[in-house]
């Protein structure tokens, strides 16, 4: 299928590996140009000379804190008028409720709810303007079915959800289309940090800690960043311009609920 946006610019936050890298690539490889973003320079780097290399588009890196307002101005700088926005950030750390005060919860918020926010705020106008664009924002499937131990993530997320909801069906009808893609386990460093932490409260090896997760899902394994690179990249497509305000869970069934 032509997903009908080759030539089109896309921002990609947090997209030296993981989940960001998956839709980094499966954009490159319909033809996207790519604004790369992560805090790391030497791996971000790294995956741009890669992409670059296997697709032939243009690829400019920036490495900057996304979640600051002087990575940000950096970002944006180097973006411009982008067709499509990736918005992304690594996740809080897991714990009890017990555990996190107010400064935990504004760092939460400001990774998870505010930056995805102020991209949205800084780039969507110009989208707009032009009469097209696409915005997909990397959430979690805690927002359906909320993780205890990822409480932090939980009312982030959540947050950012109410606030796509309704901004998404303010927005469609200047051709800027928003959805949420809602990642499961999928197998990245967060999945083996979560993975390290499950192993020590049960006292099992990492080994059997992901074994016995992996049993948990009805798909029977943990998602690749490649498949959700490619759902991230129809989202993004012109084939998506009647779905507005989503949540696309991407959890390989791990999630039993009937809507």
């Amino acid at each position: 299928m032509d997903l009908g946006i080759s030539g089109k610019r896309a921002l990609v936050c947090a997209s030296s590996k993981g989940l960001g890298r998956g839709c980094a690539e499966a954009l490159a490889a319909e033809g996207v140009h790519l604004v790369m973003n992560a805090r790391g320079a030497e791996a971000l780097e790294a995956a741009a000379a890669d992409i670059r290399a296997a697709y032939g588009v243009e690829v400019v890196a920036v490495a900057a804190d996304i979640t600051t307002e002087e990575g940000r101005a950096k970002v944006l700088a180097a973006a411009g008028d982008v067709d499509i926005l990736v918005t992304n950030a690594g996740g809080p750390p897991p714990g009890m409720w017990t555990d996190w005060d107010r400064a935990d919860f504004i760092a939460a918020l400001d990774a998870n709810m505010l930056t995805p926010i102020a991209l949205i705020k800084a780039l969507v106008p110009g989208m707009m303007a032009r009469g097209w664009g696409r915005v997909v924002n990397i959430t979690s499937q805690s927002v359906k079915a909320p993780l205890a131990v990822l409480g932090l993530s939980n009312a982030a997320r959540t947050g950012l959800t109410g606030y796509v909801a309704g901004t998404a069906r303010q927005v469609a009808g200047q051709g800027v289309i928003m959805n949420n893609l809602l990642p499961g386990i999928h197998d990245t460093d967060r999945a083996t940090a979560l993975d390290g932490g499950a192993a020590k409260a049960q006292g099992v090896s990492v080994a059997e800690a992901r074994k016995r997760r992996e049993a948990t899902i009805p798909a029977g394994r943990y998602g690749t960043s490649a498949e959700f690179g490619a759902t991230c990249a129809f989202l993004c497509s012109q084939h998506a311009g009647f779905m507005v305000g989503q949540n696309v869970l991407l959890d390989g069934g791990a999630v039993n609920v009937t809507i």
